[in-house]
């Protein structure tokens, strides 16, 4: 004699019809081939990243550094890297209650990933905007 269970709950067995996949589940994706050679941007390991001048915000979680390199954010531990030829645009302010430096970049798929810099004491934030502006003029000059 065969025990009868209750049905399972939600989130268990297959997903209702209006939400299965498009695609069989045993179809294997089609992906585009990756090219074969390292992008343009891909430094040799010899090449040194301090070739100019650069720029560091930092507080107890969070830091944002731009140098010949490009530019790279730090938060909680994480880090990203953002090289220049894959960088649009890069625009900093002060957050709304002017107690953090706030560095946003735009990359060129027009993806944007930004970075706050808790400002201690305060009037650090206004040391950090022009050396900010000098940095980023002297590796994506306007005009």
């Amino acid at each position: 004699m065969s025990q009868q269970y209750p049905p399972p709950g939600p989130g268990f067995g297959p997903p209702p019809p209006q939400y299965a996949p498009a695609q069989p589940p045993y179809a294997a994706p089609q992906y585009a081939q990756a090219p074969q050679q390292p992008p343009p941007y891909a430094q040799a390991p010899s090449q040194p990243a301090a070739d100019g001048p650069d720029f560091l915000a930092v507080d107890k979680r969070n830091a944002v550094v731009v140098d010949a390199s490009g530019v790279a954010f730090e938060s909680s531990g994480l880090s990203i890297e953002f090289r220049w030829p894959e960088i649009r645009s890069v625009h900093y302010q002060a957050s709304p209650n002017g107690k953090a430096l706030m560095v946003a970049v735009v990359h060129m798929d027009g993806r944007f990933f930004e970075c706050v810099v808790e400002a201690k004491p305060r009037s650090r934030l206004q040391e950090w905007f022009p050396r900010l502006a000098w940095v980023l003029g002297h590796y994506r000059p306007v005009g």
